[in-house]
């Protein structure tokens, strides 16, 4: 009864992630992609872990994907100045970090990759907490 998900019940979840995306602020979707990111790294990690390489693959993948074509995308390089410049280049070694995780099954790569993407995603927070307090105050 519980074992295999049904079709529906994945549409439902897709449906659910694609309309918090529409409601969603610029800011509140790299706060999504940072989850993306980082649950896929903790999915990864678990499947590294059990020795489902094929999994551990997929979801490494699927975080790479996150970083370079949703986070790194995202930056303005025209207007970001030295800001975007200096996160395309940690993006890149997140990147590369999450591909070396992938071909030599190092756990320890996974958990650098996955402590610098929560740093990141608590300093995005912290700046929106800021904004709003400012919107607040004025």
């Amino acid at each position: 009864m519980f074992g295999t998900p049904r079709p529906g019940a994945h549409a439902y979840r897709q449906m659910s992630v694609d309309t918090d995306a529409l409601a969603a602020s610029p800011h509140q979707l790299i706060i999504m992609l940072f989850d993306g990111a980082l649950g896929a790294i903790d999915t990864a990690a678990a499947q590294m872990a059990s020795g489902d390489i094929a999994g551990k693959g997929r979801s490494i993948t699927k975080a790479i994907d996150i970083v370079g074509s949703g986070l790194a995308a995202s930056l303005d390089q025209k207007n970001g100045g030295e800001i975007a410049s200096q996160l395309a280049a940690l993006y890149d070694y997140v990147i590369r970090q999450l591909v070396a995780a992938n071909i030599g099954n190092d756990t320890a790569k996974l958990a650098e990759t996955r402590k610098l993407l929560g740093q990141m995603r608590q300093n995005w927070m912290d700046i929106g907490s800021a904004a709003t307090q400012q919107g607040v105050a004025a």
